[in-house]
């Protein structure tokens, strides 16, 4: 009960918050310009993978981060002593149910924003754009590993937010260690790690059908191969006829770097929710342990 009761006043107050209302009408127009603007020339695999741009890499993980924050650091833990110190409420019923509270609030504005507008573009028919295979079973893989990253970095914060105590040194340290860290890890194309590798990777993944259905793989090479030899024949036939060949729509640079054929759903929830539990383990711990 005292779990369930802190996780209800935990979400009402952040309902109220004016950070997540601005963060949720600010998704919505990043979203809205996003889609807009590449509609009539962005495949789905590509778009999709642009729309989950702004949660992976720049620049809603700074919203994240300050969310995952504030449960106990600065004025809060004052006034949270006494409820402690006094009440029947253990220390890890607050901890886990102000976590999980940030959680389900970072998730559900994401889904709310996002669901809505993959439906769409997934189920419009985009005369100028070609199908290029997106499957359902990709595009639930990558929302959950999108929804996996945004836990991450709610731990992430929630962890340092306890061990810094201070919510402004805790957001600059985190901004001064995320930023570098992420770049090195996206060196070396580590998906596993590095959130901007795994925004690269997406439309390998969206394009993966379930699992069991290999013969659908093995099709969908096909069909590739097909119409790369339909787009040769056709610019044979302008080439004779004096046309000019056809122009196709190239998919967006940052996408084209990097080789993620070798890509592994298993390696990259190992790679992001590990880190996860470990933040909430040390979190924990460490509150047990403080004195307030």
């Amino acid at each position: 009960m005292p779990l369930l009761a802190i996780l209800s006043y935990e979400l009402r107050g952040l309902g109220k918050s004016w950070l997540v209302r601005g963060w949720l009408v600010a998704t919505a127009l990043v979203t809205f310009f996003i889609v807009t603007a590449n509609w009539g020339q962005t495949p789905t695999a590509l778009l999709v993978a642009q729309l989950l741009f702004p949660y992976l890499v720049f620049p809603w993980f700074f919203v994240v981060l300050l969310l995952g924050l504030n449960p106990v650091t600065g004025s809060r833990l004052e006034a949270l002593s006494d409820g402690i110190l006094c009440r029947p409420v253990n220390r890890w019923e607050y901890l886990l149910a102000s976590w999980a509270a940030r959680v389900i609030a970072v998730l559900l504005a994401f889904a709310v924003v996002i669901l809505p507008v993959v439906w769409i573009v997934m189920a419009a028919e985009r005369a100028s754009v070609p199908d290029d295979g997106v499957a359902g079973y990709g595009v639930a893989a990558s929302l959950m590993v999108v929804g996996l990253v945004l836990t991450f970095l709610v731990s992430l914060g929630f962890f340092a937010g306890t061990l810094l105590k201070s919510p402004l040194f805790a957001a600059a340290v985190l901004i001064l260690f995320w930023i570098p860290v992420n770049l090195v890890l996206h060196t070396f194309s580590l998906e596993e790690f590095s959130p901007i590798s795994l925004n690269q990777s997406l439309p390998t993944l969206l394009r993966t059908p379930w699992k069991t259905a290999e013969a659908d793989s093995s099709a969908q090479a096909d069909t590739e191969d097909m119409q790369a030899a339909a787009d040769q024949a056709a610019d044979f036939l302008n080439l004779l006829t004096g046309r000019s060949a056809a122009v196709r729509q190239q998919p967006p640079e940052f996408f084209e770097r990097g080789d993620y054929q070798d890509f592994s759903l298993l390696r990259v929830v190992m790679g992001y929710g590990l880190p996860t539990l470990a933040c909430v383990g040390l979190a924990t711990l460490l509150f047990g342990r403080r004195d307030l």
